[in-house]
């Protein structure tokens, strides 16, 4: 393929300037890729190289990207939550809307929220007392039962000791 003395001349010329910056850009793109977790399309990834103040174009992005074989994950998809057309008994509302509290531990009100993560969905749930806003107590788990609702609303129970005829709202089915 190439004479010996061409191979030899070859093996110890060092690289070119193209390819040194080459090298240098995939290390950044791969960390960008990374501290992007690993979401990002290659417009996206050039603009936060840019902000990283790494000098490129989005087609060497793009082609850079291709050799490195990165590709995005693809978002999760959207977790509905709620399931109004349920048969489990409702009890009536009795705080209706009345927002206003005259002293701290009266109402307390709690809901369920996730969190997308990378590996799946965190389930929060949350006590909160309506008087000062303040988190009484929550939850977390991977997924979303009466248990967590119940163990939410007992760590709020220990840590504030409430009085009797607490209201404790809730719109949660599994609560």
């Amino acid at each position: 393929m190439f004479p010996e003395s061409g191979f030899h001349a070859r093996r110890i010329r060092p690289l070119c300037k193209r390819k040194r910056e080459n090298t240098r850009l995939e290390i950044e793109i791969l960390a960008a890729h990374h501290r992007t977790r690993e979401t990002y399309s290659a417009k996206r990834l050039h603009r936060d190289l840019t902000d990283h103040c790494v000098q490129t174009t989005l087609y060497r992005v793009r082609t850079l990207r291709k050799k490195l074989n990165l590709r995005c994950k693809q978002k999760l998809k959207f977790k509905v939550t709620t399931d109004s057309k349920h048969n489990l008994p409702v009890v009536p509302n009795i705080l209706n809307r009345e927002f206003a509290v005259s002293a701290p531990g009266k109402v307390w009100v709690s809901d369920i929220t996730y969190i997308p993560t990378d590996e799946d969905w965190l389930y929060l749930a949350g006590v909160k007392d309506l008087f000062n806003g303040e988190l009484v107590g929550y939850a977390m788990n991977e997924r979303m039962t009466k248990r967590l609702v119940i163990q939410a609303l007992l760590r709020a129970a220990v840590s504030k000791h409430p009085d009797k005829g607490l209201i404790a709202h809730s719109d949660s089915k599994n609560a």
